[in-house]
């Protein structure tokens, strides 16, 4: 792919998930986050693949990294809001 369309990807993926999570109400958010680390992990995967393979233009690798980076701080902020979230379903101790 040339470099245009890897950024129309790239900016059309940010927007698309901002309105989507911009449309869930609160009440849901968390359980669909806390569900959505394993398709995040998946792009950490992806993304770990597209940064090590033999990329001759910079703006891919600069992409590629800047995926790998965005949903690495996905995946760590999904899993802190799940175990803030099944923290507030346990017994206190006495």
């Amino acid at each position: 792919m040339d470099t245009f369309a890897l950024c129309f990807v790239f900016v059309l993926a940010g927007f698309l998930g901002f309105e989507l999570i911009a449309k869930i109400p609160s009440q849901l958010h968390t359980p669909l986050m806390s569900g959505s680390n394993a398709i995040s992990g998946a792009t950490v995967i992806s993304a770990i693949v597209a940064t090590g393979t033999n990329i001759t233009d910079t703006m891919q690798t600069i992409l590629a990294l800047s995926a790998l980076i965005l949903a690495t701080i996905n995946v760590v902020g999904g899993y802190l809001i799940t175990n803030k979230m099944l923290s507030m379903f346990q017994k206190k101790s006495q």
